[in-house]
């Protein structure tokens, strides 16, 4: 179960709904609560724009420079360059692996990350994006 409660909602008011909700649940089986502030999560209309006009962009205007290169490879590098990178090490090599993962990111973040794209590819010579069209 899951429950948004809008804003302005009294801490009481949450309290009771909880409670209800509660109430119907097995006692013979193991509960976790949690309680978290509630963000909203990137849209479709975001990755759509990602993987379908900005990867591709990017793919053709590297030409050459990006020979071998996948979307994937495109995701994981600026995933990195925008969130920064750490360092593993294991089997006696070391790799790189991106702070942060698209996947759990709010629309906010997702936009942000966006923009760390665009302001790398301007630094680049590639950029800017092009503005997104979003068709609801």
């Amino acid at each position: 179960m899951k429950r948004i409660f809008p804003k302005g909602t009294t801490p009481q008011q949450m309290a009771v709904a909880v409670t209800r909700m509660m109430q119907g649940l097995d006692p013979q089986r193991v509960w976790a609560v949690e309680v978290a502030e509630w963000k909203k999560p990137k849209t479709s209309q975001q990755l759509a724009y990602l993987w379908g006009v900005v990867y591709p962009m990017i793919m053709e205007a590297g030409g050459e420079a990006l020979k071998g290169w996948t979307r994937d490879d495109l995701h994981e590098y600026f995933l990195g360059e925008v969130f920064g990178w750490e360092t593993l090490t294991g089997l006696g090599k070391k790799r790189m692996r991106p702070l942060k993962r698209t996947s759990r990111m709010t629309q906010q973040e997702f936009t942000e990350f966006l923009h760390g794209i665009e302001n790398r590819l301007i630094e680049l010579g590639i950029g800017p994006l092009p503005e997104p069209i979003y068709v609801s």
